[in-house]
């Protein structure tokens, strides 16, 4: 089992560090807390619904932010799942290169397959659409149903998912296209970023139980949602909790002055986090660290 090696094997710098926090947010669940995870970089396409699935139907996380990219990947892999290549990245000349498309290091997502064909069926969804949704509920119309999929689970389990800057992404690039080409009339189908954080305090305010917070490397995924704390507490004078348990998996360095590296103390300082929240940093790759993790959790089932 991932918990017996990770109690066992585990136990200084970063490897400890992830023992630490598995085993801590292990405990803050079956207490009662909740976890929301945020998923920056190309996690989806890194096939991480795998494990995340599982873990969002065991009732392990209860809300996700994520990046366009990541939202619409997860969508990508589940329609096209044999159209990925493996690609030798690493020894790849320009000429090679030219003839790929789409490439996320090594592997690439798939145009035609994926990409073109689920733009054509989302624009037949957005144009029978006369209400603002959040993105992904017009990606669950299109949506196969797929074991290895976190976006089915969280579909499921009914878990809120919050996506800022949609925009960011190849399907809100489309969006977009379909929009200056006149294949869809208005941009109003698409629930906004500023509405979209007040559906996250709506959220945030209506539960009763502790919520932890997941941040799998940085960006707005992450900075979007932690910042629904200090906003209701400092901006409109609420006496919410702030976020009760904390842990960031990140490769990025505190001197390069990005948020990806900002340790957990620097939240303190803006509200998002107190003195006492239990917080963890994790300096290595999350296509690894994570899949640990969330093992770990379901291992302790």
């Amino acid at each position: 089992m991932m918990r017996r090696f990770i109690d066992e094997n585990l136990h200084h710098f970063n490897a400890g560090e992830l023992q630490r926090c598995a085993a801590s947010l292990d405990s803050f669940l079956k207490q009662g807390g909740k976890l929301m995870i945020t998923l920056a970089g190309a996690m989806s396409t890194a096939r991480i619904g795998i494990l995340l699935g599982p873990a969002i139907r065991a009732g392990l996380v209860h809300a996700i932010s994520c990046t366009g990219a990541n939202l619409e990947e997860d969508l990508f892999r589940v329609v096209a799942p044999d159209s990925y290549p493996d690609i030798d990245w690493r020894n790849l000349s320009a000429e090679e290169e030219a003839n790929l498309q789409n490439r996320v290091t090594d592997t690439c997502i798939p145009e035609e397959e994926a990409i073109r064909k689920v733009g054509a069926q989302l624009l037949k969804v957005w144009n029978e659409s006369t209400l603002d949704k959040p993105p992904h509920k017009y990606l669950y119309e299109v949506l196969p149903e797929s074991e290895s999929s976190w976006l089915c689970a969280a579909r499921e389990m009914n878990i809120p998912i919050f996506t800022p800057a949609w925009a960011d992404s190849t399907l809100g690039n489309i969006f977009s296209a379909y929009l200056i080409d006149g294949s869809i009339e208005s941009s109003s189908i698409i629930r906004n970023d500023l509405d979209r954080m007040k559906d996250l305090a709506e959220w945030y305010q209506n539960q009763n139980n502790a919520i932890g917070f997941l941040q799998v490397g940085g960006g707005i995924a992450g900075d979007y949602p932690i910042c629904v704390v200090p906003m209701l507490r400092q901006d409109l004078g609420l006496a919410v909790p702030m976020w009760a348990w904390f842990a960031q998996i990140s490769e990025s360095r505190s001197s390069f002055g990005g948020y990806s590296g900002a340790p957990p103390n620097e939240k303190i300082s803006w509200g998002k986090i107190g003195v006492d929240t239990p917080r963890f940093v994790i300096e290595s790759d999350a296509t690894i660290v994570l899949p640990m993790i969330l093992q770990y959790l379901l291992d302790g089932q």
